[in-house]
């Protein structure tokens, strides 16, 4: 749970945001959830120009930083109006929070120090959020490792020294090394156009590389907005946990996914049919390469029984064979892939026949 602490009269300014619609016809908008579960309104204001308009109250602040710690919460991120051009209230803040325990404290002046109070804020939320996860992790590794100088990928493609590392900058590290590897190893072997791809569980990323890497400094994840700089990635709700459903008139993939738990069908826990079921159907994976490692005490092998069964009963309810209907699946999921390269390169003026696909991840 992360606490807010803000400008008085500018507790719903994340919430309120910039007012987007981006999907402008959807009749039913569902708004991200919050990161933060708390708000505290401390009463300053700072000007445009960074001239103070009114001082921090320190002691109600104290007040109300010491009722919300009592409370439960450990984390904080401290957003004021106009932060980055006056950064002297957010410091006091900050104090005034480590003062009360608070284990995480995240200020919108070191986080983003830029304009736009909105991405300022989101970003400094967001680091609070995932910095105390991400401590205990680094922690972890660092103690199984002593003595050893130990980095971290970044979103951007960089590398930061443990101690260093945030959690706004994490959002994306694991596909960014994908993108870093993928140009290293390209260029090793001579190729300097590259198409990466790097298909999960729940989703498929796909990067364009033609030399230099492809930065974005806002973006956002999980309907979160994040303004950091990241390796420009783009991302389609299509991989193996992909769920497979019929309405009746048309086959859909995804953008729900079975996840690691249940998983697809043949993981033999009650799980629903999904796209690594459907190249299980066909013979694209066949269990008897894969260890025993499936069911509910993770001693058995995939299943090809249950999703013959499932895929028979939608081959009643289609006309078609179980093979043709898993097919149909698998040639939506590949549509829906290979739209998100087209959008990256054919979209751009890039001719992808003169590139090389290179996969990583999975």
């Amino acid at each position: 749970p992360t606490l807010l602490v803000t400008t008085r009269g500018f507790r719903d300014a994340l919430r309120i945001a910039y007012q987007n619609r981006p999907r402008l016809f959807d009749r039913r908008i569902v708004l991200p959830e919050l990161l933060y579960s708390a708000v505290v309104e401390a009463d300053e204001r700072v000007g445009a120009h960074g001239d103070v308009l009114q001082a921090l109250d320190t002691g109600r602040l104290q007040r109300d930083l010491a009722q919300q710690f009592a409370s439960g919460l450990r984390s904080v991120a401290i957003v004021f109006m106009h932060g980055y051009r006056y950064a002297d209230h957010e410091k006091i803040a900050r104090q005034l929070a480590a003062d009360a325990g608070f284990t995480q404290i995240s200020t919108s002046h070191e986080t983003s120090p830029m304009m736009k109070f909105v991405s300022r804020g989101d970003t400094t939320v967001v680091d609070a959020y995932l910095s105390p996860i991400l401590r205990r992790y680094v922690e972890q590794v660092a103690s199984d490792m002593p003595g050893v100088k130990l980095f971290f990928m970044q979103s951007s493609g960089g590398l930061a020294d443990a101690h260093a590392f945030q959690g706004k900058d994490a959002i994306l590290s694991g596909p960014a090394g994908g993108i870093v590897g993928m140009a290293r190893t390209a260029g090793i072997a001579g190729i300097d156009r590259v198409i990466g791809f790097d298909m999960g569980g729940t989703s498929t990323d796909v990067s364009h590389y033609a030399g230099e890497f492809e930065r974005e400094f806002e973006t956002q994840v999980a309907g979160v907005r994040m303004r950091a700089p990241m390796m420009s990635i783009h991302t389609v709700a299509a991989g193996g946990g992909s769920l497979l459903s019929f309405d009746g008139e048309r086959f859909r993939v995804g953008p729900e996914s079975a996840g690691a738990n249940p998983g697809p069908a043949s993981y033999r826990r009650g799980g629903p049919l999904a796209v690594t079921d459907a190249n299980v159907m066909v013979g694209k994976v066949q269990p008897r390469y894969f260890p025993r490692v499936f069911g509910p005490e993770a001693n058995e092998a995939l299943s090809h029984e249950v999703v013959q069964e499932k895929f028979g009963a939608l081959a009643v309810a289609t006309g078609r064979s179980a093979e043709g209907v898993a097919e149909g699946f698998i040639d939506i999921a590949v549509q829906q892939m290979a739209n998100a390269i087209k959008k990256i390169s054919v979209a751009r003026g890039y001719d992808v026949t003169r590139y090389t696909l290179q996969c990583f991840g999975g």
